[in-house]
């Protein structure tokens, strides 16, 4: 996870998280409640819930399969490669290598999927 002075974990940014969300996530993925799946689930809710568990939406068996519980430190390893951590997933979404920038939607979508 990003450091900052003194070793511990740096929080994110919400505002930028949310514009990181608009340009690299809002074309698959909804974050309001009742919000509609597109390719892919909506995320409402996600946080501390087990992988593929979004109602009416089909996610692949690697997803249902993996076991992983959405959170901080899940979700901070998974968006920097999905398609390592989750081998078999459809998410196409290469990955975000900047950390900052993925404590930065962590911060947005703990308070938007909430």
């Amino acid at each position: 996870m990003a450091k900052k002075k003194g070793g511990k974990a740096k929080g994110g940014n919400e505002k930028k998280g949310a514009k990181v969300f608009k340009t690299k996530c809002s074309q698959c993925h909804t974050v309001e409640a009742g919000g509609a799946h597109k390719q892919g689930p909506n995320l409402h809710g996600f946080w501390g819930r087990v992988s593929g568990q979004a109602d009416g939406y089909t996610f692949t068996a690697a997803n249902k399969e993996s076991g992983v519980v959405w959170g901080d430190k899940t979700l901070f390893d998974y968006l920097e490669n999905p398609k390592k951590y989750i081998k078999g997933t459809k998410m196409v979404f290469a990955g975000m290598k900047k950390a900052d920038e993925r404590q930065n939607i962590i911060a947005f979508l703990k308070k938007s999927t909430s």
